[in-house]
């Protein structure tokens, strides 16, 4: 049914994104890298050759658009499935048709599973055995890492295309296919400025939906059949940021966050910053994330970084926000730029994988305690030197146990204060040696 029979019928027309959605490879934006004319996936749809596949990328990518070229091209009998609202009963009658359709027609059935991570372990097993024998060929789109939402057997019979979001020349041209093709604005002879089209590509961050969507509303509120930016901005409002604080996206974010911090970027590490806050994360998270860091990537290098980073999370916690972002700012800042020393954390990873090896070494006897009479005629605290009774606080007796006299784990960096502990340890090193030759 065309848009003027909907319209005529009371039925209201499908959305503008809908309406346009590409029929075939050439009518594809973006995605070069799997669509292009050497792409890999290209050449598999053209050569009737793909298997099952599972699509991976954020909204708005082409992810469903390309499902359904690929059952065009290959002129396979096209199923849409969703994993939110459908379940192994339905799979069932899917194949029941699907092997129907190959016994009968010779045409095998291209199953699309939209948001097929929303399945759980026991329905995704019960799709392997009609993948397996070609009863149908899966092809499942998510937007979360399959590699932790995808059972691994499904996933090693299936073949992963990642998506990326598109590129704001790719949006802008949907965006003026939009104006002047029939099924989607064309009829309405609209014009756009210059600075609407901009405005919308670069706000949709990659996502068509939103881009197609926006435009469909500012075109429905311009007056003079002139869509500017004003009109543009109203009807974007605010494109939710792609962080998904449960899955991959919170990760990767907050990597590159804490990876900005220990390479002394205080820019990227506020962009990071900012871009979490404005996705809503919890902002105890970031700076619990931050005294972690302070201890682990700067410690003795600058000891004052740690103070910052407590301090910054009991202000958060005691303003809240949006106020709490100006401490978290002062604080990255600060953390970016301190001096860097992750000996303490390598002296403690080190002593901790010791431990396993060597299990409970024994205490050495010196350094016990003796509060009885029995423990001090076994020899408890015997010989033991109290550093306060010899000059400089300086002795030579062991501290650790017998089996590992001599071990170093804490190795200071010539990095900030660091490297006052460095020298401050040398000296009592060569103090002991001195006393030794004695």
């Amino acid at each position: 049914m065309d848009l003027f029979s909907s319209a005529t019928s009371g039925k209201a027309p499908a959305p503008l994104a809908e309406r346009l959605r590409p029929q075939r490879l050439d009518e594809m934006v973006g995605q070069q890298h799997l669509l292009g004319e050497d792409g890999i996936l290209r050449r598999l749809i053209e050569q009737d050759q793909l298997t099952s596949a599972i699509l991976w990328g954020p909204p708005g990518t082409g992810k469903t658009t390309l499902a359904r070229v690929v059952a065009q091209t290959t002129r396979s009998h096209f199923v849409a499935f969703s994993a939110v609202l459908q379940g192994v009963k339905d799979i069932r009658e899917v194949v029941a048709k699907a092997q129907q359709e190959r016994s009968y027609y010779g045409r095998r059935t291209l199953l699309f599973i939209d948001e097929i991570h929303r399945f759980n372990k026991a329905q995704q097993d019960a799709l392997l055995p009609w993948v397996e024998n070609g009863d149908i060929t899966l092809i499942g789109a998510t937007t979360e890492n399959p590699s932790f939402e995808v059972n691994s057997a499904l996933l090693s019979r299936s073949r992963v295309f990642v998506l990326e979001p598109l590129a704001a020349d790719d949006i802008q041209e949907l965006l003026k296919r939009a104006l002047s093709a029939q099924e989607g604005l064309g009829s309405q002879q609209l014009k756009i400025d210059d600075k609407a089209i901009e405005f919308i590509a670069e706000q949709a961050h990659g996502d068509a939906r939103i881009a197609l969507n926006t435009l469909e509303i500012a075109a429905a509120t311009a007056t003079d059949k002139t869509i500017l930016h004003s009109d543009a901005a109203v009807a974007m409002q605010k494109a939710p940021l792609l962080y998904d604080k449960g899955a991959e996206e919170h990760y990767n974010v907050i990597s590159a966050f804490i990876k900005s911090m220990r390479g002394s970027d205080p820019d990227a590490a506020i962009y990071w910053l900012a871009r979490m806050i404005e996705a809503g994360e919890d902002p105890l998270f970031i700076a619990r994330r931050m005294v972690i860091f302070a201890a682990e990537d700067i410690g003795n290098a600058d000891p004052r970084a740690l103070q910052v980073a407590v301090a910054t999370q009991q202000a958060v916690h005691f303003i809240g926000m949006p106020e709490g972002r100006i401490p978290l700012a002062q604080a990255v800042t600060y953390l970016a730029t301190a001096p860097k020393s992750n000996a303490a954390y390598v002296a403690v990873s080190e002593a901790q994988k010791k431990v396993r090896q060597s299990g409970a070494l024994p205490v050495p006897h010196h350094l016990r305690n003796a509060p009885t009479g029995l423990m001090k005629d076994l020899g408890y605290g015997k010989d033991y030197q109290y550093a306060h009774n010899h000059a400089d606080t300086i002795i030579t007796q062991e501290h650790l146990p017998d089996a590992l006299s001599g071990t170093k784990f804490y190795r200071p960096k010539d990095s900030g204060y660091e490297k006052m502990i460095r020298e401050r340890l040398d000296w009592w090193a060569a103090q002991r040696k001195e006393q030794t030759d004695q």
